[in-house]
């Protein structure tokens, strides 16, 4: 099965300019934690809820702070053609929750988290991923 099949293609973005306060009325209105950022249409970071907390509101940055300062920068990513298997392995081996999907031209067409694993792919592979994540994590050594 192919990423292309189980991603979600309808992603809301934000640009490195958008501020924190437009990207979380965002997160409210599309009902998710991750916005990817775009600049000329290549993904170029992702923000978060967390990384709202962590990095605005711990910090006690202004809601105008603009995205580029508080995004996640090193983003990673797979192919829409690529096998689900091998976008969960990469999860795995990453630590991570999700990759963001780039067509053959490298932009964004979508993303796949484990949650689109789950309903479309099996929740056994999810399990393992999250076992795997689980292993490697440095708290738990």
């Amino acid at each position: 099965m192919n990423v292309s099949e189980v991603m979600t293609a309808q992603v809301v973005t934000a640009t490195p300019r958008s501020t924190v306060a437009e990207v979380a009325r965002t997160m409210v209105k599309v009902e998710s934690g991750v916005v990817p950022v775009v600049d000329d249409g290549k993904v170029v970071g992702l923000i978060t809820d967390r990384d709202i907390v962590i990095r605005v509101v711990a910090e006690g940055l202004g809601l105008d702070t603009p995205v580029a300062q508080v995004m996640t920068e090193e983003v990673e990513t797979c192919r829409e053609d690529d096998n689900v298997a091998d976008a969960a392995a990469k999860m795995g081996s990453k630590q991570i929750r999700r990759l963001a999907v780039l067509n053959d031209q490298g932009k964004l067409a979508g993303i796949i988290s484990l949650g689109d694993i789950a309903v479309d792919y099996g929740a056994k592979k999810v399990g393992q991923t999250l076992e795997e994540i689980s292993e490697n994590s440095p708290a738990a050594h």
